[in-house]
């Protein structure tokens, strides 16, 4: 996962997100309903998410949400955001991640 944008170091609370964080990291993937990439990046996320005990998962529609869209200057879907236990942004990336890149994120979320 390559870091991009200014966003690194904000927090994303459970309200925002609509969804729970993990005691440990979370995986949070803003999507739109018509993006192919979006359907593998959530099986992409949903697959570590179980891998990882600890870490969660959480998918935000992005036109449901353009509040949040514009504040975080997100782009393009999917966007993917590696959040600490404390919801701290770690790590960016938009497109579809590997799923070597999202373990490598996680491991800076978890330290």
């Amino acid at each position: 996962m390559t870091e991009e944008g200014g966003t690194v170091g904000d927090a994303l609370t459970i309200e925002e997100i609509g969804g729970e964080l993990g005691h440990r990291a979370t995986l949070v993937q803003f999507s739109s309903a018509f993006c192919q990439p979006c359907r593998a990046t959530r099986r992409i996320l949903t697959d570590v998410a179980e891998m990882v005990d600890g870490v969660a998962s959480v998918e935000v529609d992005a036109e449901s949400r353009l509040d949040l869209v514009r504040r975080l200057a997100i782009t393009q879907t999917p966007t993917v955001f590696v959040l600490d236990a404390e919801g701290r942004v770690v790590r960016r990336a938009s497109g579809q991640p590997r799923k070597v890149d999202v373990i490598a994120a996680l491991g800076e979320a978890i330290r």
